[in-house]
């Protein structure tokens, strides 16, 4: 062993190829066969061999980086879908940087200089929106930018959603449906496009049924305030009889608050709704009828989508909307017929 630093050069002589062969097999995708790159990896690793990944992207223009930005994580969609997110990327060889932010607070502008900082070959923004002018100080330099769950009217990025507004017609539906007759909503943050679209679905489906919105609060994505808009809708002198809420972290909250300080049960007294479809709705506890986000296909669309702009800047943007279902289980009322 000595403190030399082991050359691609070493690697070549010693598994007998060319050095550009050896930077073939450290490049993801390059093309090079497969025992040719058996045969440098064993000897890379006989050696202590580790390609200089700053130094090729200084020669390639690509950092195979790509930062990620996310607002909060409190909701379990968001943990799973950035899992997911950093195995695709990963796969088609790229790293991931993640950065948290804040969307409330406004410091999207700090965190984007500090992304652009890191040279990525482009950001995700999941959760979190961007004004026109920092979107084009993206352009300018060259990085291309997709909506993860978000969506903007910005000329030039594109964006992967669910279906927002089908989901929050289909809840109307199923709710006018299971003969329920006061309405309740609770509504997310008013700046995410998530929220705006699943209340103009549900509402749009309400008025196309003759009825409307009989109580709304608002939760702003936010357990505790969640479960306090909860207490305030059910403890007037008419609460709903059917409550959508705009996510399921905001969905089991309302449950509790229900259960625990009205003295309704669910469903027999008040069917809800939630929407996204995490993990613990289909626990015992909670059992909640959701609209589900598939995640699996979101991610492959954002990451096809994103590393198609990252090879051709002339790629025209995408708005992808991935269809959501209802998924029924026991919070709500099932009319009678319904499938499930």
């Amino acid at each position: 062993m000595t403190d030399e630093k082991v050359t691609a050069q070493q690697v070549a002589e010693r598994a007998g190829v060319s050095q550009s062969a050896v930077s073939r097999a450290f490049t993801p995708g390059a093309s090079v066969a497969p025992s040719t790159a058996a045969r440098i990896h064993a000897a890379a690793e006989a050696l202590g061999y580790r390609p200089n990944t700053l130094a090729r992207s200084l020669i390639t223009g690509r950092s195979r980086l790509i930062g990620l930005v996310v607002a909060y994580l409190e909701n379990y969609f968001y943990p799973e879908a950035l899992e997911k997110l950093s195995n695709a990327l990963q796969a088609r060889g790229y790293h991931v940087l993640v950065f948290m932010a804040s969307q409330q607070a406004g410091n999207i502008d700090e965190i984007l200089g500090e992304i652009l900082d890191f040279q990525v070959d482009g950001i995700i923004m999941a959760s979190v929106s961007l004004s026109s002018d920092l979107a084009s100080r993206c352009q300018k330099a060259g990085v291309p930018v997709v909506f993860f769950n978000r969506r903007q009217d910005i000329d030039g990025i594109s964006s992967v959603t669910s279906d927002n507004f089908g989901g929050g017609r289909q809840v109307a539906d199923f709710l006018v449906a299971g003969g329920h007759r006061r309405f309740g909503y609770i509504a997310g943050w008013h700046g995410a496009s998530t929220q705006r679209d699943r209340e103009a679905g549900f509402l749009a489906g309400l008025a196309a049924h003759g009825v409307a919105l009989h109580a709304r609060e608002v939760g702003n994505f936010d357990g505790e305030t969640a479960r306090q808009a909860a207490d305030a809708m059910f403890h007037r002198p008419d609460p709903p009889d059917a409550l959508f809420v705009a996510n399921d972290h905001m969905a089991f909250q309302a449950m509790d608050a229900i259960r625990s300080g009205s003295g309704l049960r669910v469903p027999e007294d008040v069917s809800v709704v939630g929407f996204d479809d995490v993990p613990p709705a289909a626990w015992a506890a909670y059992d909640l009828t959701t609209i589900r986000q598939r995640a699996n296909r979101m991610v492959e669309e954002t990451v096809s989508t994103l590393l198609a702009h990252v090879d051709d800047a002339g790629v025209p943007p995408r708005q992808v909307s991935v269809d959501a279902p209802l998924i029924i289980r026991s919070s709500a009322r099932i009319p009678e017929g319904w499938p499930r």
